[in-house]
């Protein structure tokens, strides 16, 4: 079978498609020239920087920072729309700007992907076909009549992930004794004690909490249309699911869930309303100053919902400040008729997005002392957290110093932004140094104290690898723990390595577990980003600036395996599907974003002036629109690996700008010869 253009039908391509026969976005006009000669290469990189550069210079909010848009897919829109559903606050405006967006997302055969060109998913799917009820379309309409055709083919509303279930259930369209029970009581689990709530990532925990009140409470709101043409069989929407054995950990589990639903019906009724005053206290102290929680949207939703549950009016100072935030997570833009079109950003990435831009402009060559880099390390400066959060249940001694990746999100620093944070500020000439040398060292000491036991480092926390959480019926959709991954690691090592750090006992032990973990292929796996592109693109650099040999056993297997994988087009691209597939591994369709990983990990394994690097640097030169923009509608991000992708708009900006810079300057700046 042969894969269509957006690789829809799922199937593994012949050949890694170019850019050319993947992408019609960069033949429409405008479209950049032929590829150049390579005689023409070193010049042709040289315009597509200043281009670049220029572009990226006037993304640049005023006060600082950059942030580029951040595409996941349409459950944020249709949710959005089901609690403002659920509040009594759904208004014609916001319901019409959302269906439009939807109803744009929606492909050929009425489904929804996760990401582009993905194939359809069917929790997905549910969502935007209610969205787009709750917006007046007609279920006989034929883009509704298509979708609800393909859910029941694909085994109906029964055959659902547990979060678009509870969703339904909020309107009286699946019963709350049909999902997984989720008690309050779990608040009080010590933290030493299995399944307490420090054993699931930072993200789950912020989103399980609330919904452990909204499990016990049950709500249903009525429901303003049924929903029976979303059953495989209306008769018996949910046909019974067989046990797993006994002996396994799934029928354990499964086990318990039973025994947790029989708890529901008999919980003392005094300990309960305990419980749930704890989750709402917990819950109201993690709410961020600008109202949201955690910097993304998805706890927020749920913490109104709980919040509301408990009796707190839309009036309260709590919940109006946190509807506000979701308002924030709102990206407003116009159709091609001039429509309003509203689509809602799981998350907003202005930490990450400004220290990534600020390495990029720094490596192309801009000045150190520019106004615009020196505007971006204040506001970074500004940002820098100082005071404790959830990560001290594992660490309770060690002294605060990190950054975020959003706005406001005090009480969840990450590693992986603090260590680019640290290598940005060090790029910029700062009119007061000492203020820079200061915020530097109390991050390196709060990256390094935060490593695992294992000798690596996770997103947020430290050893954040229970067994347990994963195993629970309630979490069948993406990551609850965050153990440790290459691509942090990697960062982690490279800002080691900047300030002269290598030497360190803890950073010598990030670099052999970096070693262990290497792929049989010579790949590294990418955590956050994708996917072997994205953590050989991260832990290539680190390596090599931790004082690995160039000739290194590891670091010629990673070479080897790049140059494998690089497209008829000169460029990189790697599918989602890899995260399921290993046939897809390397490859995909040719990004900007992907090439420019590529490029930074060749020109830092030495290999700058190879047939390699010189077709992937033809390639961004090739495909760079006139304005100095690239184009990229593949999602090369994670939030979830496979089951929540990103776009994230300003990737395909800064890392071909900073594999370009590098490969016209040697190497990253501080390290290029004259820098």
């Amino acid at each position: 079978m042969t894969a269509t253009t957006d690789g829809s039908t799922g199937a593994l391509p012949s050949r890694a498609p170019s850019a050319s026969d993947a992408t019609a976005e960069t033949t429409e006009p405008g479209a950049p020239a032929p590829p150049p000669t390579p005689d023409d290469v070193p010049g042709a990189a040289r315009q597509a920087t200043a281009r670049a550069t220029a572009f990226l210079l006037s993304l640049q909010d005023p006060a600082g920072w950059w942030k580029g848009d951040l595409d996941t897919n349409v459950t944020m829109d249709a949710e959005d729309l089901m609690l403002r559903q659920f509040l009594g606050i759904r208004d014609a405006r916001t319901t019409e700007a959302a269906a439009r967006f939807i109803r744009g997302e929606q492909r050929d055969d009425g489904t929804w992907a996760t990401f582009h060109g993905g194939p359809g998913d069917l929790s997905t799917t549910i969502e935007g076909y209610v969205a787009l009820r709750l917006a007046g379309d007609a279920p006989e309409a034929p883009h509704m009549a298509k979708a609800s055709a393909w859910i029941r083919e694909q085994g109906g509303i029964a055959a659902s992930r547990v979060f678009t279930r509870i969703w339904l259930a909020l309107f009286g369209w699946w019963k709350w004794a049909d999902l997984p029970d989720l008690p309050p009581e779990l608040i009080a689990f010590p933290k030493w004690f299995p399944l307490n709530i420090y054993d699931f990532g930072c993200w789950a925990r912020q989103t399980i909490v609330p919904l452990t009140i909204v499990s016990a409470h049950r709500p249903v709101r009525p429901a303003p249309f049924a929903l029976d043409e979303l059953h495989a069989d209306p008769r018996n929407p949910n046909p019974p699911r067989p046990l797993a054995p006994l002996t396994t950990w799934d029928g354990a589990f499964q086990r318990l869930d039973k025994a947790l639903h029989l708890y529901h019906r008999v919980a003392p009724r005094r300990l309960r309303r305990s419980a749930m005053r704890v989750a709402a206290r917990w819950i109201i102290e993690r709410q961020e100053n600008d109202g949201c929680w955690g910097g993304i949207q998805p706890p927020a939703v749920y913490s109104v919902i709980a919040l509301h549950l408990l009796g707190y009016d839309l009036d309260h100072p709590v919940l109006r400040e946190g509807l506000a935030s979701l308002d924030r997570f709102a990206v407003w833009r116009e159709d091609g008729a001039g429509a309003p079109v509203r689509m809602i950003e799981a998350c907003q990435s202005p930490v990450w997005d400004t220290c990534l831009a600020t390495i990029a402009l720094a490596d192309a060559g801009l000045d150190r002392d520019h106004p615009q880099l020196v505007k971006a390390a204040d506001w970074m400066l500004d940002e820098q957290i100082d005071r404790p959060g959830d990560w001290t249940v594992r660490r309770p001694t060690l002294p605060s110093g990190g950054w975020a990746f959003e706005f406001e999100n005090d009480n969840y620093p990450d590693i992986d932004d603090t260590a680019e944070v640290v290598l940005a500020l060090r790029r910029v000439e700062h009119p007061d140094p000492q203020r820079v040398e200061d915020a530097v060292r109390r991050a390196v000491r709060w990256n390094l104290g935060m490593q695992s036991r294992n000798g690596a480092w996770g997103a947020f926390d430290a050893d954040n690898t229970s067994p347990f959480p994963d195993r629970l019926p309630f979490c069948d959709f993406g990551e609850v723990i965050d153990p440790p991954s290459a691509d942090v690691t990697a960062h982690v090592v490279e800002m080691a390595a900047d300030v002269g750090a290598t030497h360190d006992p803890r950073v010598r032990r990030g670099i052999e577990w970096l070693l262990a973990e290497q792929d049989p292929t010579g790949a590294w796996f990418g955590r956050w980003g994708t996917n072997y592109v994205y953590g050989t693109g991260s832990v290539l650099p680190a390596l090599i600036a931790a004082g690995l040999p160039l000739s290194h056993p590891a670091i010629r297997r990673a070479v080897s395996w790049l140059e494998s994988v690089q497209n008829e087009d000169g460029g990189w691209g790697e599918d989602q599907r890899s995260y399921r597939d290993r046939e897809w591994i390397g490859r995909g369709a040719s990004t900007a974003s992907q090439t420019g990983w590529a490029l930074m990990a060749l020109i830092a394994a030495g290999e700058r002036d190879g047939k390699a690097v010189e077709r992937g640097v033809a390639y961004l030169a090739a495909t760079q629109r006139p304005d100095g923009s690239w184009d990229e509608p593949y999602f090369t991000g994670t939030g979830f690996p496979w089951d929540f992708s990103i776009n994230y708009h300003l990737y395909r900006q800064v890392f071909p700008l900073t594999a370009l810079g590098r490969y016209l300057g040697g190497g990253p700046a501080g390290a290029a010869p004259g820098r």
